[in-house]
């Protein structure tokens, strides 16, 4: 009985060993990568939101017109040369406020065409207060307004991933002087280039 169990075993042992040996003898399959996928279609962009995104992005998008060359006036300069042109004019905002104005609109409008025609710009939007108001109030007002102006670029288009904020609150004024004009030139966004 030992030693009908003992050829079993060895059978086995053997029949095993066979199976691996065989197995380690033959090639391995070649497996073929899958395609990768195709690239997503472009999505269609939905027509312009008629309301004002000053408070936060629109929910629509503005289709983009077809990009256009760079302006060459404004490309292969140095970015303070660059920048000394007001390739971006500044926009202003009422007092205490980071709503936008008609005429800020307006101009974004027109910043958004000049960032357009200027593809590889990277923009940064300072915001700015007059004097009034505690420092920690202005640094969290000037923020809400460049936030407010990046917000309404993007609703006309411009990528987010090409603007940058900033708050300075009243340390860098426009108009040094102590009055309302002076006060009405502090209370902006202003726009640098700060790469193309």
């Amino acid at each position: 009985m030992k030693s009908r169990l003992s050829w079993r075993i060895l059978a086995s042992v053997l029949f095993v060993s066979l199976l691996v040996i065989t197995a380690c003898g033959k090639k391995e399959a070649t497996v073929t990568p899958e395609p990768a996928p195709a690239p997503p279609a472009s999505p269609i962009q939905p027509a312009p939101n008629t309301t004002s995104p000053s408070t936060a992005i629109a929910d629509t998008v503005p289709a983009l017109p077809a990009p256009t060359p760079a302006d060459s006036s404004l490309t292969g300069h140095d970015l303070n040369e660059l920048n000394q042109s007001i390739p971006l004019a500044p926009i202003f905002f009422n007092y205490d406020s980071a709503e936008m104005t008609t005429a800020a609109q307006s101009k974004l409008a027109n910043n958004a065409e000049v960032m357009r025609n200027n593809l590889t710009w990277i923009v940064t939007i300072e915001g700015h207060c007059d004097e009034r108001g505690t420092a920690e109030y202005n640094l969290a007002l000037s923020e809400r307004r460049a936030l407010a102006a990046r917000n309404y670029l993007v609703a006309l288009g411009i990528p987010v991933n090409r603007l940058r904020t900033v708050s300075y609150g009243e340390e860098f004024p426009f108009d040094p002087g102590n009055d309302e004009a002076a006060w009405a030139q502090n209370r902006r966004a202003h726009f640098v280039v700060t790469a193309q």
